[in-house]
């Protein structure tokens, strides 16, 4: 009996090695990525905290539908001019009139 016993507990403790080892190597495994993930992370840029106030949402706001205009009437100049000249002057003049769109749709009045 004692010998019985000594093989069952020798079986548990072997496959309690190995689930101990299986268990060691996961997590060598995850610290060397986590390491590797530290390594790359640290080299890129930190993302700034967006600014959450209510001016700052109205101000994302308008900028987006500045934005959103400024698109569509690029869209609608490729799709009705003929000519590469009208469509590249329209992108040309779209960062130059952003500016003054949004200061026509969107100005403050005192």
């Amino acid at each position: 009996m004692s010998k019985e016993r000594q093989l069952r507990r020798a079986e548990r403790e072997r496959e309690a090695a190995v689930v101990a080892a299986a268990r060691a190597a996961e997590a060598e495994r995850r610290e060397r990525r986590e390491a590797r993930l530290r390594v790359v992370t640290s080299r890129l840029p930190r993302r700034r905290p967006r600014a959450g106030g209510v001016l700052a949402e109205r101000r994302r706001k308008q900028v987006w539908a500045t934005g959103l205009l400024l698109l569509l009437a690029n869209v609608l100049v490729v799709a009705f001019s003929t000519g590469w000249a009208e469509r590249a002057l329209a992108l040309a003049i779209t960062p130059l009139a952003a500016p003054v769109l949004y200061t026509m749709l969107f100005r403050r009045r005192t």
